[in-house]
């Protein structure tokens, strides 16, 4: 099954080119490319265009000119959800060919990859019933008018997607946009494009207009910085690093572009002694290990209660040892590799760090040793106990296998710990009394709390983060409506004359 997989997977990657403009791929204004290699195995799978300024420009305004098209702009709200839907149906059909691409292309195991795009239609779906049961207001105003609103959709989409969950966080994006009847314009990242530009391939066919998504492959400092600056986009959605963040959204904000804005992560995982040791573990090590840990939500700081926290530390060293590490492809593989070798050499450099620190290493800290040490980019699952907030390793987002466990007295000892961070996208608490964890999700800083899980998205359900974790939402109502305007129309009903520069008129309403 593994090397049919990898087969089928690699046919598609050698097919991709990456300038994808009015419904197929375009030869770029220039040469150059980039290589694309699977981090299972080290090897080169493919390569795709990066992107120049003028690429990016012809994408941008090929989605601009769709967005102003009347089979576009003016399809009506049933139809547009109708066909919303059926993008999703065309997506749930293809779906074993999109999750052995995006397997091979960013090194999830195929558990992993399966259970999270099997998950992706919904998105569409639920957006296609957004727009189904959007409604404007009718505002009672002082006076003889009727004031309505109605809302208008931004216009063209820029949408940034990271490397860890290529196909989800595009879509997420990409759903919202064209229920709305916005274009738009993605950039994947440079590691993992693939899945990307097939499912641009697949709504062509499905009948999607030309233009209305357009794709650019490229590297942030050339491509995505192209994107962010252009002045025909209305709206930014990039889920990256902080400082990514940071220059992009500087960037937009000189055309004052709406921004939603997924950024950096450290979350906090509260675990009390009323809960079931054993359970906690299981939930420490899902995770901090799902994903190979590259996740923003990645369970980055355990905060155990002293009475429980040295049976926890040996039982999440002893599970972290106990997962199989490898490739991709293997249905017996439980964490694959990180996406390159910069990034695994950026968890080890961690791992140095949290040593230089006097923390206590029980688990992992290095590249396993029963894989080829020339294929692949791994790393073994990384646990630190005997932590204190103040450390780098508590402190700064690692984005990999590897967490750290605090111990805490009080309950206000573990909010204080919780929140002592720059970021605050989601967090977790694990205890069975209902008062406390109502009380503690209260004060936890987060755009997202978990109590007794982790890492659970639904559609319907908002995401997003506070502090230096960005700005917005995705998922939910909340997100569907950033891709609109508000128009405000206000009709004199009344047929009362009017001459304001009459001297002789009294009680004239100025505004």
């Amino acid at each position: 099954m593994s090397d049919n997989l990898r087969t089928v997977a690699t046919g598609h990657a050698h097919s991709a080119r990456g300038l994808f403009v009015d419904g197929e791929h375009r030869p770029s204004a220039d040469s150059r490319s980039m290589e694309i290699r699977s981090p299972g195995t080290g090897k080169l799978i493919g390569s795709v265009t990066l992107c120049s300024i003028d690429d990016v420009d012809l994408a941008v305004r090929s989605s601009h000119k769709a967005f102003l098209a009347k089979d576009w702009a003016g399809m009506s709200v049933r139809t547009r959800a109708r066909l919303v839907n059926k993008l999703a149906d065309v997506l749930e059909n293809n779906l074993d060919e999109l999750f052995e691409l995006e397997t091979l292309n960013n090194g999830r195991p195929v558990r992993e990859t399966r259970a999270q795009l099997s998950r992706i239609p919904d998105l569409f779906r639920y957006n296609a019933g957004l727009a189904l049961a959007r409604r404007d207001s009718v505002i009672p105003v002082e006076g003889d008018y009727l004031t309505y609103t109605k809302r208008v959709p931004v216009g063209v989409v820029a949408n940034v997607t990271p490397f860890n969950h290529p196909l989800l966080i595009a879509s997420r994006n990409i759903a919202p946009a064209l229920a709305s009847g916005c274009t738009t314009v993605v950039k994947p990242s440079e590691y993992t494009p693939l899945t990307t530009l097939r499912l641009a391939e697949l709504f062509i066919e499905a009948g999607l207009p030309p233009g209305a998504f357009n794709v650019v492959t490229g590297d942030g400092a050339t491509t995505g910085k192209a994107l962010t600056n252009h002045q025909m986009i209305r709206k930014l959605v990039l889920t990256g690093g902080t400082e990514a963040g940071r220059l992009a959204g500087a960037a937009a904000a000189s055309n004052f572009a709406r921004q939603t804005l997924e950024l950096g992560g450290k979350t906090p995982v509260v675990v009390f002694d009323d809960f079931n040791v054993d359970q906690a573990v299981n939930y420490a090590a899902f995770g901090a290990f799902v994903g190979a840990g590259q996740t923003c939500v990645c369970a980055a700081r355990h905060i155990v209660q002293r009475a429980i926290y040295r049976e926890f530390v040996d039982k999440l060293a002893e599970k972290a040892k106990a997962i199989k590490v490898g490739d991709p492809f293997d249905p017996a593989t439980q964490m694959g590799p990180v996406i390159s070798e910069r990034q695994r050499s950026r968890v080890l450099e961690y791992v140095r760090i949290g040593n230089a620190e006097g923390a206590r290493l029980v688990a992992g800290g290095a590249v396993p040793t029963d894989l080829p040490s020339d294929q692949g980019f791994f790393v073994q699952p990384t646990v630190f106990a005997d932590v204190t907030p103040a450390m780098r390793i508590a402190q700064e987002e690692v984005f990999g296998p590897f967490t750290v466990v605090i111990p805490f007295d009080t309950e206000e000892h573990a909010i204080a710990i919780a929140n002592d961070s720059p970021y605050g996208l989601a967090a977790a608490i694990r205890t069975r009394d209902v008062a406390r964890a109502h009380r503690v999700a209260e004060r936890i800083e987060a755009g997202i709390v978990w109590v007794n899980d982790h890492h659970r998205v639904d559609a319907a359900s908002p995401w997003g983060g506070f502090k230096l974790s960005g700005t917005g939402r995705e998922f939910g109502q909340e997100s569907f409506d950033a891709y609109f305007d508000v128009k405000a129309t206000m009709v004199n009903v009344g047929d009362q004359p009017f001459d304001w520069f009459d001297m002789s008129a009294r009680n004239v309403r100025l505004n």
